[in-house]
């Protein structure tokens, strides 16, 4: 079985920086893409970043020039650096993964960590 555990989050005040990560564990072939989402009370949950295995990465508009997404392909890890954040970053981010064990891919979500960013 494959896990999913996110770290980092926390309270921070608007302009402030907040790093989070997620750790893959279990028995992982390969890792096609990893990425954040994230859900505000009342939304829908949105995509935030993602980067896939070949390094290539694509932001939400409302994040690109602030946050940065990246990976360590040896420690199965994404982490996720969020600058300049604002009180509309508030929300449960997601760690989601489409990982392989041998076969064919499976999608994986991470329990979710709390980001509230203060005004």
């Amino acid at each position: 079985q494959v896990q999913l555990v996110e770290s980092g989050g926390g309270l921070v005040q608007a302009g402030g920086s907040l790093r989070l990560s997620c750790a893959a564990s279990g028995r992982i072939a390969s890792i096609n893409a990893m990425g954040w989402y994230r859900q505000a009370p009342g939304k829908q949950r949105e995509l935030v970043a993602i980067i896939i295995s070949d390094g290539s990465t694509n932001y939400a508009g409302s994040v690109k020039g602030r946050f940065t997404i990246s990976r360590d392909n040896a420690k199965n890890t994404a982490l996720l650096q969020m600058n300049s954040l604002k009180p509309e970053d508030t929300a449960v981010y997601y760690c989601n993964a489409i990982i392989s064990q041998g076969g064919y891919p499976g999608n994986y979500w991470g329990q979710g960590t709390q980001v509230t960013v203060s005004s």
